[in-house]
């Protein structure tokens, strides 16, 4: 049975920590269940333990789901509530579907660059423009990734030289000493130089927790690993 959850307490229990339910837990933090916006799901089984829980954000939705879920059942729940787009491990949903490696770090490589400076309060409309949201627009990306700091369920960092961003990340999510890793890119004519790898390996070793992120399919793998990354799964986007 899946059923809208109505206070976060009642996602307790779920025995599963991963990038999708650091993603979910992190949102019902930020927003809690009075949006009508931002939704939150379970799936029970016959004997009361949580299998599965899910988000809705918008028209977005994020699925974690534990050992013996019935991922037939959420496949088909996410078809009648309706979707853009679902982030999960994998489930029986038909039509387009992208994906990529899911890398975690516990243990930052620290890499010094003493000639830069990380911004933990960057200008969020300069760092928006920088990372070039092409498809998103600004105002509703500046209201939640605002409220989403204001409230410690994200941060934003750029790495600076004379005052210009060279390099950026974002911690999307944050929840219980976990974090995902975002938007991490360098000014293209400055790529190679290692300022990524500078503010990456800075921002995660002051986190001091358990990093995830979403890898593209064949891209970075060994610039991550060389971070202390290591992959450990496969997310999946279906459209």
């Amino acid at each position: 049975m899946i059923e809208q959850i109505e206070d976060a307490s009642q996602f307790n229990g779920y025995p599963l920590k991963d990038i999708f339910s650091i993603r979910i837990l992190s949102l019902l933090g930020a927003y809690g269940c009075k949006y009508p916006f931002a939704r939150f799901y379970r799936q029970i089984n016959e004997g009361g333990n949580i299998t599965a829980i899910l988000s809705l954000l918008d028209k977005d939705i994020t699925v974690s789901y534990a050992e013996f879920a019935d991922t037939d059942e959420i496949a088909q729940f996410v078809s009648v509530i309706g979707y853009d787009s679902v982030l999960c491990s994998e489930l029986p949903i038909y039509g387009s579907c992208e994906s990529g490696a899911i890398m975690k770090n516990e243990k930052t490589v620290e890499v010094q660059n003493s000639a830069l400076s990380v911004n933990e309060y960057p200008n969020l409309f300069e760092l928006f423009s920088f990372i070039g949201y092409d498809k998103n627009s600004f105002e509703a990306w500046y209201v939640d990734i605002n409220h989403r700091i204001r409230h410690g369920f994200a941060k934003a960092f750029t790495l600076e030289f004379d005052n210009e961003i060279v390099s950026s990340a974002i911690f999307s999510s944050i929840y219980n000493g976990s974090a995902i890793l975002t938007a991490v890119q360098t000014k293209p004519e400055l790529r190679g130089m290692g300022y990524a790898s500078a503010l990456v390996s800075s921002v995660c070793s002051d986190f001091g927790g358990t990093i995830y992120l979403m890898r593209e399919s064949g891209k970075n793998e060994s610039f991550y690993e060389k971070l202390g990354f290591k992959n450990t799964g496969i997310w999946r986007i279906y459209k």
